[in-house]
């Protein structure tokens, strides 16, 4: 199953070739060495490092305290039904995308079901998000908000149509992603509903150290001249000068705009902060090969804990 996205695509490297050719048993090793130094598995429940290999179940029973784990147990992955190697299939899949995937697109190339494609997309943004999730921006960071969704469908007569632009005819769902980017570094989101918000944001995540903060000349901004240098760039006037401008954190915007525009065609306001946080962590790692960018994902959800929103989706048990 996805046997030829893995074997198709020239960006592979070689040590996800050997992987897949290896089948199922090359998989799971590769899951216990990212959850494992050395592949030795350790107990989830007491961090015993003796334990007994129930082989016929690829579960594990500890000598001290007698739980029995696996290798996902504890892990985004825990209680998973997909084989490792389509776990595997679908990181590659999901990686190479490098404006993002749709779950229907992701549940074809896998021939599984929607509702599984759209489940272990959003735990591995999840797991992705969480590599920033605590990180205070140093250097130079740059700062912008882009607004998404809201709008109604134009009437289809022109003495029907409406200005959409007002507050008044939108639906109520528009939000704004307020983006932190460090010059040569990472990027971190949040949602927000004003614009605004980003200076309480900044002041929570830039590091008081940092360099500069760069702005454009909107007057919520003003308010970062309480807390750091700040350089600012008028874009009716230039998109650069002297250094300062916000392409950068543009440059991701433009990104997150065509995932959400060309393949998601529409996301709800529930889950825009992990499409912007994959959106960014695909910025952040764009120069990297789809090896390496595959093996971390696989460690980043191999380390994270369970996820509360996404466990039981379906089941209602969120």
């Amino acid at each position: 199953m996805a046997q030829h996205f893995l074997l198709s695509a020239q960006a592979r490297t070689l040590s996800l070739r050997e992987i897949y050719k290896g089948g199922e048993e090359k998989a799971y090793d590769t899951f216990k060495a990212m959850r494992w130094e050395g592949g030795e598995p350790v107990c989830p429940k007491c961090g015993c490092c003796e334990a007994y290999e129930i082989t016929t179940r690829r579960k594990f029973k500890c000598k001290a305290c007698y739980a029995q784990f696996s290798v996902t147990s504890g892990t985004i992955f825990a209680s998973r039904k997909m084989d490792f190697v389509d776990l595997l299939a679908a990181i590659c899949i999901f990686v190479n995308a490098v404006k993002g995937i749709s779950a229907l697109q992701l549940s074809r190339d896998l021939d599984c079901q929607y509702k599984t494609a759209f489940v272990m997309a959003h735990k591995l943004r999840e797991a992705l998000a969480a590599e920033v999730e605590d990180r205070e921006l140093q250097g130079e960071v740059e700062i912008d908000g882009a607004y998404f969704g809201g709008h109604i469908r134009p009437a289809n007569f022109a003495e029907d149509r409406i200005d959409r632009r007002l507050a008044k005819h939108q639906t109520g769902t528009r939000r704004v992603v307020i983006a932190l980017r460090e010059r040569q570094g990472r990027t971190r989101t949040f949602v927000a509903m004003h614009e605004a918000e980003g200076v309480t944001i900044a002041k929570r995540v830039v590091s008081r150290m940092a360099t500069t903060v760069f702005a454009d000349e909107g007057s919520h901004w003003d308010h970062l001249h309480d807390g750091w240098i700040v350089g600012r760039i008028n874009h009716s006037e230039a998109y650069s000068a002297d250094g300062a401008n916000t392409n950068a954190v543009e440059s991701y915007f433009s990104r997150l705009r065509r995932m959400v525009t060309g393949q998601h065609h529409g996301v709800s306001p529930k889950y825009l902060h992990q499409y912007s946080a994959h959106a960014a962590w695909l910025e952040d790692h764009r120069r990297r090969d789809n090896g390496a960018n595959a093996m971390a994902v696989v460690t980043n959800a191999m380390a994270h804990p369970v996820s509360r929103a996404w466990k039981g989706y379906w089941q209602r048990a969120a």
